[in-house]
């Protein structure tokens, strides 16, 4: 009986070594606030006061993946923040905000969609993180924005950036159309659909980078939200481009997909090996 209380007495010292081994393993996160993207003499008000974001990284790791999250708000609301099921997963989250109408126009919101993409591309090094791990993600009109600035090349060629170099694109049920706040400047309903170029649909393209497009049920989305992805999936198709996927998940309408698409999203990462 003696040595079966000693025995288990042993095991259970065991357990708590490596439980304390655990926690000490444990990858610590510091967050950077409000961090001015934007650059140059000519910045407004406005500029400073929305053209900011907030790096969430690991410390004392290195080469480490980083997803650049776009929040929703149709172009006219939301603020950044960092989306609970990405907190300690070992890669860094950098959540931006961008300017909205109606207090600028198009294209000025995808311009600092892009300004902060090349921020990171600059700065992410100082904080341990690879260039070459670059992931693009948002939700709603977040999901837009990450669209148009990874298959739309010119936005971040104008700042020196070749979009190819983003490691992944993941619209979390993003219009694949031209977005209903640049419709409503111009009086079209958003009943209209139009395909110009501030449509994602008018840039597919063959080479870009792998393309990841979420949405909720079919049944239960904005409008056309599932069937707008599913054409852009099937035009990127044709156009040969061979690593765009197509989700729909089922029995989550456009405002509830969020929470289990960043679910989703770390099975992606795992398969692309960047978690």
């Amino acid at each position: 009986m003696k040595r079966y209380l000693l025995f288990i007495s042993a095991i259970f010292l065991f357990l708590l070594a490596g439980i304390s081994l655990h926690a000490q393993e444990k990858t610590a996160y510091k967050t950077e606030k409000d961090i001015l993207y934007r650059k140059g003499d000519n910045l407004t008000d406005y500029m400073k006061e929305r053209c900011r974001l907030d790096v969430y990284y690991p410390e004392n790791k290195t080469d480490f993946t980083t997803i650049v999250w776009f929040h929703d708000g149709g172009l006219t609301g939301g603020g950044k923040f960092i989306p609970a099921h990405w907190k300690e997963k070992g890669f860094a989250v950098i959540a931006v905000n961008y300017r909205l109408a109606p207090e600028v126009k198009c294209p000025a919101y995808i311009e600092d969609a892009a300004a902060a993409v090349d921020w990171v591309f600059r700065h992410i090094g100082k904080y341990g993180g690879s260039q070459e791990k670059i992931v693009l993600s948002g939700h709603s009109a977040g999901a837009y924005l990450v669209s148009m600035i990874g298959l739309d090349k010119h936005y971040l060629a104008d700042l020196g950036i070749d979009a190819n170099r983003i490691a992944a694109l993941i619209p979390l049920s993003g219009f694949a159309i031209t977005h209903k706040e640049i419709r409503e400047e111009q009086d079209i309903s958003e009943l209209k659909p139009i395909v110009d170029k501030f449509a994602p649909l008018y840039h597919v393209r063959a080479d870009a980078p792998p393309f990841y497009l979420i949405t909720g049920d079919r049944e239960l989305e904005m409008l056309g939200r599932y069937e707008e992805n599913a054409y852009l999936y099937r035009m990127m198709k044709l156009n040969g481009h061979k690593k765009t996927y197509l989700y729909e998940l089922d029995g989550f309408n456009h405002g509830e997909m969020a929470v289990p698409a960043t679910e989703l999203t770390l099975l992606i990462l795992k398969q692309l090996g960047l978690n």
